[in-house]
């Protein structure tokens, strides 16, 4: 059972003009969030990695911006500033007050008519105003979704993953690639160093025999274990690599390799580029996808 610690003080009075998206925010066109069933794990890791603040909360009023202080507002969208009984802090690192409020922006329905928000029960992912305990700032104009227990368990689950002790590094740029030939034709391994944020050791392993499919994995200490696992998708791990590795191993990894070394380790490194996959699907042309906060 979840246990809920908030300070019982009562919400600020309403001042839209004293509750801003911030310089960057405001500045940009915002773009709407896709919708939950769309979102994939890259995104939703995104918002969640960028996002000091989760909040599962009921909207309990909904007044529209309009004016000046809806400015930057994209077409076919409506700037409201909501109040909302907070249920639970899905993510945060202290308690925040049981009622708070932010500035969302949501998209028109298709009749291009106001959609009803009261009652609507939220996912905020957001951020603390500083000097305002009773206010929160979404991370992006459309940071707020339709809660639902998917939704929720999928964002606790990222949540826990980064609060790890062995939370996966921050991969920053790939380093020095070497590869050892085999006795045997077809036989060999690369290793493949990554740089961390931190300077965690990180390195990239793949082994070929002959008449096997190539095998990899992935080591974040200073030992190499080439029978682990390879990360599975939708992890923290998986997000790390597939959202940060270049398509294509630098050249300078292999500078000084032979060629013959320098070729065969930029097709290892392209088996790991493929069975990683891609870190988001493309868009469908109908959709509309949010902005992400890039991989963290």
């Amino acid at each position: 059972m979840t246990k809920r610690f908030f300070f019982l003080l009562p919400a600020a009075a309403l001042v839209p003009s004293a509750i801003a998206f911030g310089p960057a925010f405001a500045q940009q066109a915002p773009v709407m969030a896709p919708a939950t069933a769309e979102m994939g794990y890259a995104a939703l890791a995104d918002l969640v990695i960028a996002s000091p603040l989760v909040v599962d909360a009921t909207i309990r009023s909904a007044s529209r911006i309009k004016g000046a202080e809806a400015a930057g507002l994209s077409a076919g969208a409506a700037r409201f500033y909501v109040e909302a009984d907070v249920m639970t802090l899905v993510r945060g690192a202290s308690a925040i007050p049981a009622r708070v409020g932010w500035l969302v922006d949501v998209p028109l329905d298709w009749r291009g008519r106001v959609p009803s928000l009261k009652k609507r029960r939220v996912l905020a992912f957001a951020r603390p105003v500083a000097g305002q305990a009773a206010q929160i700032q979404l991370v992006e104009p459309g940071a707020q979704h339709d809660w639902s227990a998917a939704l929720e368990q999928r964002v606790r689950a990222i949540a826990s993953e980064l609060a790890a002790p062995d939370a996966p590094p921050v991969i920053t740029d790939v380093g020095n690639a070497f590869h050892v030939p085999g006795a045997l034709p077809g036989e060999g391994e690369t290793q493949i160093f990554l740089r961390t944020r931190d300077n965690r050791p990180a390195a990239l392993s793949i082994l070929r025999r002959p008449g096997e499919q190539p095998r990899w994995s992935i080591a974040l200490s200073e030992i190499i274990d080439d029978s682990a696992p390879t990360p599975q998708r939708d992890t923290l791990l998986w997000y790390r690599l597939a959202c940060a590795l270049p398509a294509t191993l630098p050249e300078r990894s292999t500078a000084s390799l032979s060629p013959d070394d320098a070729t065969q380790a930029q097709a290892d490194y392209g088996v790991v580029i493929e069975q990683l996959g891609p870190c988001r699907a493309a868009p469908s042309p109908a959709s509309t996808v949010s902005a992400g906060a890039g991989p963290m």
